[in-house]
């Protein structure tokens, strides 16, 4: 049964007892080659089917997740359960589903050489691969992924849309003895070129690294790269969130619409439309069309990201960004500065390249407060040129900090998935002053 006659057939059985109903169904057929020691490895490849429910009844709410891939099974498990929604206390953020207008379809976003690899996605994996080696690597290893998906959407305000689209995802860490240097791309369609700077780039970061250093922890100008990038901005969207807001789970809970909260020539925007980056939708969870729109514009905040429920606590409207719960980012895009990472080396008297990080953690969400500990080399800066590297550093600060120490950004932006950066990222690469730099406790 396809996503949208599931997706139907649900909301058909469910609509009459309940006040508001929508089914969102996504079927993921999905393929994931491992590179291991610069081979093609173990080839995975499975099917899945989400029915994800939104019931309303007499201002009580209960959202409910099922895998199973008949309707019967979803409608006989809410039996059992609707007795309990109906004892449930009233949700403060009640709101019923909006009626909309058809969506404008994607343009774009369906790549069927995407398919065409998942019975044999070798010969991509060989791309990667021979970039990295021909760039210096002494071995790499990694993970190719493909994905169909499809999803449908059917609510009890008379909604039924569906769309398909592909997902293509590489990343590599190249390896030079104990070193090693990352890189990652995502994307909706196959791009030879990029795959090949997946390898390409992993690899030259490692040429760098020569002599090492010994680092001591202080404020430093530091140089974020693409993935550091993406996965920084991950956390500062979803902080934008109307609901992150309300709960006080970011540092945007003090500020208004206009606020300055970065540099002058930042720019981070939702791009839910941009059918090249593997997030574009063309309607939310609730149906509402997707638009593009920042959520910085030139350093001051210019959006918060609404479902309806949200919006109407707002005094505003969705933004297309629903989440039923929690209104979420789709894209993430960095406007580009003019400089580029050279440039941006040599302006740099002392400090640090962090090429890409993990375990980013928030200390303190309403004043912003994280940290995020350095991955794979982090080249050292002195005097505008590379000098070597250093063992691994921990970034400890704050976002708005960061954000308005941006001091220059790259002409040249990449686009970034995998995961540490779930919510799809093109960005480049940026200069950050006086950054506060720590040794990670081991």
């Amino acid at each position: 049964m396809s996503a949208v006659d599931l997706a139907g057939r649900v909301l058909y059985e469910l609509r009459d007892r309940f006040d508001n109903v929508a089914v969102r169904v996504v079927s993921r057929d999905s393929v994931m080659l491992k590179i291991w020691n610069s081979q093609p490895g173990v080839l995975q490849m499975w099917k899945d089917i989400v029915t994800h429910l939104l019931l309303g009844k007499r201002r009580r709410v209960a959202v409910l997740e099922f895998r199973v891939s008949s309707p019967e099974e979803v409608v006989s498990a809410v039996k059992k359960i609707e007795d309990y929604v109906a004892r449930v206390e009233e949700s403060e953020l009640y709101a019923d589903l909006p009626e909309v207008k058809k969506p404008a379809p994607l343009q774009g976003g369906y790549d069927r050489r995407v398919v065409e690899y998942f019975s044999d996605p070798r010969p991509l994996a060989e791309v990667v691969v021979n970039s990295a080696l021909s760039a210096g690597a002494e071995r790499v290893a990694g993970t190719i992924e493909l994905e169909e998906v499809e999803v449908a959407l059917a609510t009890s305000r008379g909604f039924s849309e569906s769309y398909r689209k592909t997902e293509v995802m590489a990343y590599l860490r190249s390896f030079r003895g104990d070193l090693s240097g990352h890189w990652a791309w995502g994307s909706t369609a196959i791009d030879l070129k990029s795959l090949e700077s997946v390898g390409s780039k992993s690899a030259e970061i490692l040429s760098y690294a020569k002599t090492k250093s010994e680092f001591a922890p202080g404020r430093y100008d530091v140089i974020l790269s693409p993935l550091v990038v993406g996965n920084l901005m991950n956390y500062v969207a979803s902080m934008a969130s109307g609901m992150a807001i309300l709960i006080g789970m970011s540092f945007l809970a003090k500020k208004s619409i206009g606020d300055s909260i970065a540099s002058e020539s930042f720019t981070l925007v939702d791009a839910p439309r941009d059918a090249l980056l593997p997030g574009s939708t063309p309607f939310d969870d609730e149906g509402v069309e997707t638009y593009d729109k920042p959520i910085i514009d030139r350093g001051r905040l210019a959006s918060v990201l609404h479902n309806t429920a949200t919006g109407k606590v707002f005094k505003s409207s969705s933004t297309g960004n629903a989440g039923w719960v929690n209104p979420r980012p789709w894209n993430l895009i960095v406007k580009p500065g003019d400089s580029s990472l050279e440039g941006m080396i040599s302006e740099v008297r002392r400090g640090y390249l962090i090429t890409n990080n993990w375990y980013t953690r928030l200390q303190n969400y309403v004043e912003g407060q994280f940290s995020t500990v350095a991955r794979d080399v982090v080249l050292e800066v002195r005097d505008g040129s590379i000098e070597g590297y250093v063992d691994r550093v921990r970034i400890a600060d704050k976002f708005e900090a960061l954000l308005k120490s941006a001091r220059a950004m790259s002409r040249e932006l990449y686009d970034i998935a995998w995961w540490e950066v779930r919510i799809p990222t093109r960005a480049p690469y940026i200069l950050v002053e006086s950054v506060n730099l720590t040794k990670p406790v081991v």
